[in-house]
């Protein structure tokens, strides 16, 4: 039954998730902890972090991870194929039709309407992991995460390396929120 919901609930994010991986968080978001109650908030963007540092998209990493937690290597199988099984059809049959009709001022039209709803569901993404609307309280964010983010962000618009990003901001985790922890 546990592999039935996560071919449904995935196939759901891989049919309606246009726009991307970071567009689809708040998609999974839904199903995996609001719907599912798979995980907590917590858990879940635990993964999403996990899934951003990690080779391939974001969508089919979390596909992978929250498949294993909820039911094991069979469970990662079941939600990493019906995550990309909308997309894989789709294309195949898109790719036959797109160099005749991208024109076409409908599918232009298309285009156009769907350009801003992407940018706002990636907005919503990032609204829902910083604060969480969960059972479980206040948002797992504090001030460091601020200082984090904040400097990530000044160091991103200042074009540093991303992989140098990821490093520094790891090692400043580790810094931050583990050393205490042990002394």
């Amino acid at each position: 039954m546990i592999y039935l919901q996560l071919f449904i609930s995935y196939l759901k994010i891989g049919f309606f998730g246009f726009g991307g991986g970071y567009a689809m968080l708040s998609l999974i978001q839904n199903e995996v902890v609001v719907q599912n109650a798979w995980m907590t908030n917590a858990e879940f963007t635990d993964i999403v972090a996990i899934s951003q540092m990690t080779p391939g998209p974001i969508a089919i990493n979390s596909a992978t991870y929250v498949g294993y937690t909820v039911a094991g290597f069979w469970g990662s199988v079941v939600a990493t194929v019906s995550v990309c099984l909308p997309a894989l059809t789709l294309m195949i049959l898109i790719t036959r039709f797109f160099l005749l009709l991208r024109d076409n001022r409908y599918v232009k039209g298309l285009i156009a309407g769907m350009r801003p709803v992407v940018i706002g569901m990636i907005g919503a993404a990032a609204l829902l992991l910083m604060f969480p609307s969960s059972k479980e309280g206040a948002s797992f964010i504090d001030g460091w995460s601020w200082v984090l983010f904040i400097g990530a962000m000044v160091a991103s618009y200042k074009k540093v390396n991303p992989i140098l990003l990821i490093v520094l901001s790891a090692i400043l985790g580790i810094a931050i929120y583990w050393v205490p922890t042990i002394i």
